[in-house]
């Protein structure tokens, strides 16, 4: 809503014979998003003009009103308030400086204020003193100048009038200190009536200049109005109007200025320009921009040009107040964490959706969607930097989420745990664990799946250097078993060979010993057989003499035989 102004401010200010636009009234305006009504008063100075747009704020003061014959209004001042009958509107109120002034000597910077309070107004109000009649028509000689002053094009060669109506103001004439009766004929007239009277033309050639204002006044304005007010107070009390209480001033005045109020109030429309275009309370300040840039180059101001500069720069503006609002719901919509794509894509039609509401409602006569082709453009790329830090936001979360979850790894890996028997199946769990782990947690974002493919790889040099390690590990344990089982196979062989080379000497002695045994009783046998032989022999010789000492020598021969037989596992040894 528009900003609470407690006083009014100068717009445009007259610095000698140069209209300068005020920069703090003009931050003001562009402040105000709103439609807005804009109610203008033009007429000669010392007369009450600034007290009836005093009356619309519902004040006494407020705009100076001068106690004395010097004006002073200087420039345009504006008031700005909330329309008290129309919520979501502006009413911004000009109060002009005094036309005719003596002290400034300059009518035609008077023929340019009045023509800034045409072309910013919706409602123009014409305040004169005493009656309608050709000295008040006459001093309304600017109207005349419209023709000259303002074109509606910038090719404009011929008459405009039905274009007139659609952004010229309308004309509200208000007649002070009126003393007449409303007559005409002997019957009672209405005030409009009174109006159209002294707007009447007269017919000949010697009456054009007679005609001109009062065609000029009809042409351009699209509706007519007009009060008379009788004086508000005595006249040695207008001095003090702006002290005096509604109480105090005349009844019949008071009357007059709320039906006045209340037309102002019911009657007056947005301002709008050519196409159909409502003008904001922004926009109105870049129209007095370029209306004084115009008149300070020494052009004529044309309505086509400020509507096309103003549409550029309006556009301009829409353009920028559309990514602002892009920016800001994207910001506050997008979560402190990393999304998934599905989400922001979302969020990105949303708040384009939004950006292009802003953008339509503030856009002036961008017909080709220029701009808004250019605000989509914008949109996608700033989209784009969305996506890259939601994209790096997800990065930096998964990488350290990995970080924390592979911690223990880390730290096995220093002891040098995994390069042990067993060490790569135990790396192999431990990394089933971080990535069963990383899966489980939420929030990762759109990197999730790159973040984890990127550790994978980053830890295959590792995992293959502990797999390596427990290969030599075990090529190492394999040549130490292979070794310790050639040694027991060497080992088995040489006792082997003794149990054989030991079996096989034990069977040559056994067979050494029988084979000798053998020979031993055969040998016996031959002895026994051959002594036999001979002692039969001899015995068959020996006489009965011998005979004793034969027996004798067969049984010591006997007793011999005997003791070889038991002796003979001896004989075998020492053999």
């Amino acid at each position: 809503m528009a900003p609470l102004m407690p006083l009014p401010v100068c717009l445009i200010e007259n610095v000698g014979s140069n209209l300068v636009v005020n920069q703090e009234a003009k931050k003001i305006l562009s402040r105000i998003s709103e439609p807005v009504i804009v109610v203008s008063i033009v007429g000669k100075y010392r007369t009450g003009k600034s007290f009836l747009m005093n009356r619309l704020v519902g004040r006494n003061n407020g705009f100076p009103l001068g106690s004395s014959i010097q004006s002073k209004t200087k420039g345009i001042w504006m008031w700005c308030v909330p329309h008290p009958w129309k919520p979501g509107h502006v009413l911004v109120l000009l109060d002009t400086e005094g036309l005719g002034d003596v002290e400034k000597g300059d009518s035609k910077n008077d023929a340019w204020i009045f023509c800034l309070s045409v072309l910013l107004s919706s409602a123009l109000v014409y305040n004169s003193i005493g009656t309608i009649d050709q000295q008040a028509i006459e001093q309304l000689h600017y109207v005349t100048e419209l023709t000259e002053v303002i074109k509606l094009k910038s090719t404009d060669t011929k008459d405009m009038t039905a274009e007139h109506e659609r952004f010229l103001p309308s004309f509200t004439w208000c007649v002070r200190d009126f003393t007449l009766s409303l007559e005409r004929d002997g019957k009672e007239i209405t005030e409009d009536e009174y109006l159209m009277m002294g707007l009447e033309l007269k017919t000949g050639e010697n009456f054009q200049q007679y005609n001109l204002p009062r065609e000029c006044i009809q042409s351009f304005f699209h509706s007519h109005k007009c009060f008379v007010f009788d004086q508000p107070t005595s006249t040695r009390n207008l001095h003090l109007l702006d002290e005096l209480k509604e109480s105090e001033l005349e009844e019949e005045f008071m009357e007059q200025a709320a039906k006045f109020y209340e037309h102002i109030m019911r009657n007056s429309r947005v301002k709008a320009l050519t196409g159909g275009i409502t003008v904001t309370g922004k926009m109105l300040g870049n129209l007095t921009s370029l209306y004084v840039d115009t008149i300070r180059r020494g052009e004529i101001p044309s309505m086509e040009n400020a509507v096309l500069t103003l549409a550029k720069i309006e556009n301009a503006g829409a353009l920028q107040d559309a990514m602002s609002k892009y920016e800001h719901e994207m910001e506050r919509r997008l979560p402190r964490f990393p999304i998934q794509q599905f989400f922001l894509m979302n969020l990105h039609s949303l708040c384009m959706e939004k950006a292009i509401k802003v953008f339509k409602e503030r856009s002036v006569n961008d017909q080709d969607q220029t701009y808004l082709q250019e605000l989509k453009n914008q949109i996608v790329k700033k989209n784009k930097e969305f996506i890259k830090i939601n994209e790096d936001l997800s990065r930096e979360v998964c990488k350290n989420l990995l970080q924390t979850l592979s911690q223990i790894m880390q730290i096995r890996l220093q002891q040098g745990c995994y390069f042990r028997r067993g060490g790569h199946m135990a790396f192999l769990m431990d990394k089933h664990n971080i990535l069963e782990n990383y899966q489980r947690t939420p929030g990762k974002g759109v990197k999730s799946q790159e973040v984890l493919e990127d550790f994978i790889h980053e830890n295959q040099n590792i995992e293959a250097a502990v797999l390596q390690a427990e290969e030599k590990i075990t090529q190492a344990d394999q040549w130490l078993a292979e070794s310790h089982n050639q040694a027991m196979w060497a080992e088995w062989w040489r006792q082997q060979s003794m149990i054989r080379q030991s079996a096989n000497h034990q069977q040559f002695i056994t067979s050494l010993t029988g084979e000798m045994e053998q020979n031993r009783m055969r040998m016996a046998q031959e002895n026994n057989f051959l002594m036999t032989q001979q002692l039969q022999a001899q015995h068959s010789r020996l006489s009965s003499s011998h005979q004793q000492s034969l027996d004798e020598m067969q049984e010591e021969l006997r007793r011999q035989n005997y003791q070889g037989q038991s002796s003979s596992g001896e004989g075998c040894i020492l053999s």
